[in-house]
């Protein structure tokens, strides 16, 4: 009967651990997209990532690195938004450029929502928060009111990220 009692006593304490185990694994996976991205955007803000305007930051070099592993052989182009004025909405261009080129959409939850490749054509997409947008409404829904989006251009070498830089002044990040 010993036997019995010792599987009894620590049935409770296994099953609360369980349950706890749990409960922070749903709520790590519920809440820390948030966190991050909340930390993102506020991180791109105090390092002057303009809102509703693309900014190009430096050439990635071990130096310029902050965050995430960035490819050295990318320009990027980065525009926080925010869609919270009800009737707003998005206006995105990225300009020409002969080589590959990607238009990315990031919501407030790290999700990316829309990726357009645009290999030596202009892309433009207009982005709403609030449903339904209006009737005659050509765009995506933003599955949250902030976000990231971010363009990405082939240019590994200085000759051509100096040329994605003047590739990048057709870029346009607008809110309406």
């Amino acid at each position: 009967m010993r036997g019995g009692r010792c599987v009894t006593r620590w049935f409770g304490p296994f099953a609360t651990l369980i349950v706890a185990a749990i409960g922070a694994h749903w709520a790590t996976l519920a809440f820390a997209p948030n966190v991050i991205m909340d930390r993102a955007l506020s991180t791109l803000k105090n390092r002057g990532i303009a809102e509703h305007a693309f900014t190009t930051p430096q050439r990635i070099m071990p130096q310029t690195q902050a965050v995430v592993r960035s490819s050295p052989d990318l320009f990027y182009s980065l525009c926080r938004f925010d869609l919270s004025e009800r009737g707003s909405e998005l206006s995105v261009t990225m300009g020409e450029w002969p080589d590959y080129q990607s238009l990315s959409f990031f919501d407030a939850e790290t999700n990316n929502f829309l990726t357009l490749r645009g290999t030596g054509k202009s892309v433009s997409q207009t982005v709403y928060f609030h449903a339904p947008p209006p009737d005659d409404a050509i765009g995506v829904q933003a599955p949250t009111k902030r976000g990231v989006v971010l363009i990405r251009r082939l240019a590994p070498t200085q000759k051509a990220f100096a040329a994605a830089a003047e590739a990048a002044k057709a870029d346009a990040c607008n809110i309406r």
